[in-house]
């Protein structure tokens, strides 16, 4: 399992710890904290990090909209509020509706701590990507490692417009900003930094490994359909200390359909999702811990 708390973050657990729904694809949403409601002709001085460290972490009324974690784009500092499996409170969730802060296998919250126009010893900034986005090379990399994958799926933030669809919101993993979350009304970020590192190289086709996994087990022993990306499959099953390296051979026979359904367990499935046919959610968390991207 990648680590429940970023390493470096000063941690305050607020507590009242709650499970996602797995039954959605893995998420990271980006807010800023937007204490100040400053112009390009009267630019403000940023608040103190402490003041909101407080706020989230030890202030009643904060503690009910707290992020998994606040970041600070000049400095890098970082503080946790919540473990990464564990739902946060910064989004509005409407009774009835699609649940905003749970809809996904992770759902991870990050307020930038920033406000457009905003002064900084001496210097203003317009844009979060206009700072130094200090740290954000370690977020991006402990986000994806929750299998949340470099995309934007309604586009990365560039302004302050709202766009929400609820059906690319429940069934598309990825980064979503705060203006794109249904039943919130709110419109930040207005601008996010650019993915970090140098993308995987491998890919392995899902359609493929579906393929592969309903095929191979009814030819000769070791018969192979797409083996390749099989490989890349069973050795991240092997790293993982699911399938003996005895079985890593191309072939998605009954060994490594074994191994995958003991992943799509850990991974939070059960029954007849934990059958051992990839899915696009448990392959993605694969790659993302083990180098390769989902196709």
């Amino acid at each position: 399992m990648p680590d429940l708390w970023l390493s470096g973050a000063q941690r305050i657990d607020v507590g009242d710890h709650a499970p996602t729904d797995t039954t959605y694809p893995a998420k990271a949403i980006a807010h800023i904290t937007w204490d100040k409601n400053a112009t390009a002709s009267h630019p403000q001085d940023q608040v103190p990090y402490a003041n909101l460290q407080e706020w989230f972490g030890r202030n009643p009324d904060g503690r009910t909209s707290a992020p998994h974690l606040l970041w600070s784009p000049f400095t890098g500092a970082f503080t946790q509020f919540f473990p990464a499996n564990s739902r946060s409170k910064s989004l509005v969730d409407l009774s009835g509706g699609t649940r905003t802060n749970r809809a996904g296998t992770v759902v991870i919250q990050i307020e930038a701590h920033f406000f457009p126009y905003c002064r900084v010893s001496g210097k203003v900034y317009a844009r979060l990507v206009d700072t130094p986005c200090a740290g954000w090379a370690t977020l991006n990399a402990w986000v994806r490692s929750w299998g949340v994958p470099d995309t934007w799926p309604m586009g990365r933030p560039v302004d302050f417009t709202s766009r929400r669809d609820e059906h690319v919101w429940e069934t598309q993993g990825g980064w979503y900003g705060h203006q794109h979350v249904p039943e919130n009304t709110h419109q930040d970020p207005g601008s996010w930094p650019q993915f970090t590192g140098a993308p995987p190289k491998a890919k392995v086709s899902l359609a493929h490994v579906v393929a592969a996994a309903r095929r191979d087990p009814g030819l000769p022993q070791g018969g192979t359909t797409y083996k390749a990306e099989v490989l890349l499959v069973e050795r991240a099953l092997q790293a993982e200390g699911l399938l003996s390296a005895a079985w890593v051979d191309g072939s998605f026979g009954t060994k490594t359909k074994t191994a995958y359904a003991a992943w799509q367990r850990r991974c939070g499935y059960s029954g007849p999702d934990a059958d051992g046919i990839p899915g696009r959610d448990s392959l993605t968390r694969l790659g993302a811990r083990h180098g390769f991207t989902v196709v």
